[in-house]
């Protein structure tokens, strides 16, 4: 069975919001504290916010892609250690998202249904780019996607941790151990360090693939 794990990062900026979304998205915060978080969350939901990099692994080849956004000159395509990145628009970056992935039988992710899925899903609609998979296939069946976060946690008998600290725990390198992490992604997005972003999603699927490796050897049924 053919197989591919994928990650998202996604970006967003209050400010560059109309002032009725603003407006709606501050609706219910009651002081100061609540408003940052909110101007902070904005990245998390789709229709504020925008895909920035997408990475693709072939856990039984290590071979992959990465589509990335980067305004045209600014970072050119190249491969590396079996890898290919590709700059592009957020609206080509899910053209070819959807292209490629229905090659494969089955996908893994960490807390895919609970983020990289929707939003995929979600942006695809905003920029009428059209699915060839069903990313939200039943819950409790692990035949087509495999979310990671669903198998640690016996779907949701067990508490949820972060990727970081499950492969901290599992003796996994953390894709957190050069200092960017999700919450950082759209203040990197804003700087114009494309490509480290786009390293910083590869380093989150690489550290998905192994631990897809130990949940497959140790865990699973």
């Amino acid at each position: 069975m053919s197989k591919v794990i994928f990650d998202v990062e996604a970006a967003g900026d209050f400010e560059n919001l109309d002032k009725e979304s603003q407006d709606y998205l501050l609706k219910y915060a009651e002081d100061d504290k609540e408003k940052e978080e909110v101007k902070q969350s904005v990245s998390l939901w789709p229709f504020c916010g925008q895909i920035v990099a997408i990475s693709m692994l072939n856990p039984e080849s290590d071979k992959g892609k990465v589509y990335f956004q980067a305004p045209a000159g600014k970072t050119d395509d190249f491969s590396e250690d079996g890898v290919d990145f590709e700059a592009s628009t957020e609206k080509k970056i899910l053209e070819k998202f959807w292209q490629n992935i229905k090659n494969y039988h089955q996908f893994i992710t960490f807390n895919g249904r609970g983020f990289d899925c929707p939003y995929l899903m979600l942006r695809s609609a905003v920029l009428k780019v059209r699915p060839t998979r069903n990313l939200m296939p039943p819950r409790f069946s692990a035949d087509w996607h495999i979310d990671l976060l669903d198998q640690l946690t016996f779907y949701g008998a067990f508490r949820k941790f972060t990727l970081d600290f499950y492969c901290r725990s599992l003796g996994i390198i953390s894709p957190k151990k050069d200092g960017l992490s999700g919450e950082k992604v759209s203040q990197y997005f804003k700087d114009e360090k494309y490509l480290e972003i786009a390293r910083y999603c590869l380093a989150d699927t690489r550290a998905t693939a192994q631990l897809y490796s130990q949940w497959l050897e140790y865990i699973a049924p």
